[in-house]
């Protein structure tokens, strides 16, 4: 359940490979040396790479760098979804990105990608386009298209960089706490009031030592962490159909008024806009 270094093992002659994961019902909080290219479309669901918790509405498209943990972008979803990953060898085209001008972009953007990006608007559009389209090209052709796909980003101004330090593994290898364990706890209790306390006991701290890890590795307190997978939740149920009380009460609000006020806050429109903008589109 700690945190799992992942083996990436490419074909012979290949310094990338192409994939479709399906990991929805296991926690894979992992991290690795090569590079991660990740679409993920579905209804909604968790953005954690490094310290940066948040979720994703309908498609993401994010750049990972060597060594980042992140957890597995369709970890408890619910609905159908689909993925596409590209892993690229962490000495991806040798000593050309140094030496060749024409590639000076694609660098700078490997550089940034320890922070974790993600990409919006037009670019993730053009992006993922060129995606879709890898698995029916030869592997020659893959790699011009996976040159285009990284031009496209490296040059693109529609990105959300998600942490503000380098994160790679090396800041977390003294850490003791199972960060499945929280998860896991968070999973099961948070339509129940989950409760500080024992989670804080369940992984051997103080409830103020906990509190004080919690902030640092999720950037968020407890209390907040809860809510935004709440509203997480409610927004996969409001997107299946659900109504806004129904879905407020089945994540554990205890009133209406609370569930609006939170979700206004953490997204910037009610509950009933939110619906509208997603429903209609």
């Amino acid at each position: 359940m700690k945190i799992q270094l992942e083996k990436v093992k490419f074909e012979p002659g290949k310094s990338f490979r192409v994939f479709m994961p399906s990991l929805r019902n296991y926690f894979f909080w992992h991290y690795h040396p090569e590079y991660e290219l990740v679409f993920v479309e579905a209804v909604t669901g968790i953005r954690h790479v490094g310290q940066h918790v948040s979720d994703y509405i309908k498609s993401d498209l994010i750049l990972i760098g060597p060594n980042i943990p992140h957890l597995n972008f369709d970890y408890g979803v619910k609905t159908e979804y689909k993925q596409i990953v590209v892993q690229l060898r962490e000495n991806f085209l040798g000593t050309a990105l140094a030496i060749s001008p024409e590639f000076d972009a694609i660098q700078n953007l490997f550089k940034k990608s320890v922070y974790g990006l993600s990409f919006t608007g037009k670019t993730k559009k053009d992006a993922v386009e060129k995606l879709k389209s890898l698995q029916q090209l030869d592997h020659f052709q893959q790699l011009l298209c996976l040159l285009e796909i990284l031009q496209i980003l490296a040059l693109s101004k529609e990105v959300l960089v998600l942490n503000d330090m380098d994160t790679s593994i090396r800041i977390f290898f003294n850490d003791k706490i199972r960060m499945a364990s929280i998860y896991e706890y968070i999973h099961a209790h948070y339509n129940k009031n989950p409760d500080v306390n024992k989670l804080a006991k369940h992984v051997h701290l103080s409830t103020p030592a906990f509190c004080r890890y919690f902030k640092k590795q999720t950037k968020m307190t407890f209390t907040d962490f809860v809510n935004q997978y709440r509203i997480n939740q409610a927004k996969t149920l409001m997107l299946h159909g659900e109504n806004i009380s129904g879905a407020g009460y089945s994540v554990g609000f205890d009133s209406i008024s609370h569930f609006s006020k939170v979700f206004k806050k953490m997204n910037g429109v009610s509950p009933l806009q939110f619906k509208k903008k997603y429903l209609l589109d």
